[in-house]
């Protein structure tokens, strides 16, 4: 019954159309300066307009953020390419993303060729994502959980992408993070964060980037979860 009644809400049909306005927005992509052709490979593969509501499919297929519940948001497609790229997936990789939301970043992580370990701290997108992303043919491994705290019980892991904006590194992301493994999270406690990559150098040494500015949501801490 909850699966029927989610997917009639939100699923229409990915066809001729739906295919060439994701051809149309990868065209923008590279124009925007996204050059990684497999991250946009995967992008024209994942139909994003399945994880937003069946009204709002211009939208889909426009390059910006779309409300999804809770506070949350599907992160613009640019956005989404752009760290992407920066984690630069191999196949095989085993990549934790902090903050699940709709899904969608963790199906293009999932077509890039990653296995995916996913955390969300908000209960209502959690319960609705591990019931949507099977349904559509993706099978990340799901958690309800404290971003912060990461999966030790799963790590290390190859790379670890932050979907929200982090006020700092946390130290247990670090610490999960394989030797020459890559962290790309969105560092700032305002409304804008600075995108930054960590690579791992040693068990004590990480090599940091800060590059582009972007606007995320807030990472927030185990205290305030389901509120």
């Amino acid at each position: 019954m909850l699966l029927s009644k989610f997917l009639c809400q939100y699923m229409i049909q990915d066809d001729y159309k739906t295919q060439g306005m994701r051809t149309q927005l990868n065209r923008l992509l590279r124009v925007k300066g996204i050059s990684d052709d497999a991250v946009l490979d995967a992008m024209k593969i994942v139909p994003r307009h399945l994880f937003m509501d069946k009204d709002f499919l211009k939208q889909a297929y426009s390059d910006i953020a779309f409300q999804i519940g809770k506070g949350q948001t599907i992160s613009q497609p640019y956005t989404v390419a752009y760290q992407s790229s920066l984690l630069d997936v191999k196949r095989g990789d085993k990549v934790l993303e902090i903050g699940t939301g709709s899904g969608y970043q963790t199906c293009v992580l999932i077509e890039l060729g990653a296995k995916v370990y996913s955390i969300e701290r908000q209960k209502e997108l959690y319960d609705k994502t591990k019931v949507f992303l099977p349904s559509i043919k993706y099978n990340p491994k799901l958690f309800y959980g404290d971003g912060y705290k990461g999966l030790p019980a799963f790590a290390p892991f190859d790379k670890i992408l932050v979907t929200c904006g982090a006020p700092f590194v946390p130290q247990d992301l670090l610490a999960q993070l394989k030797v020459g493994g890559i962290l790309v999270i969105p560092v700032g406690a305002g409304k804008q964060q600075v995108m930054t990559t960590v690579l791992k150098l040693s068990a004590f040494d990480f090599e940091t980037h800060e590059l582009d500015k972007f606007s995320f949501v807030p990472m927030l801490e185990d205290k305030e979860r389901g509120s």
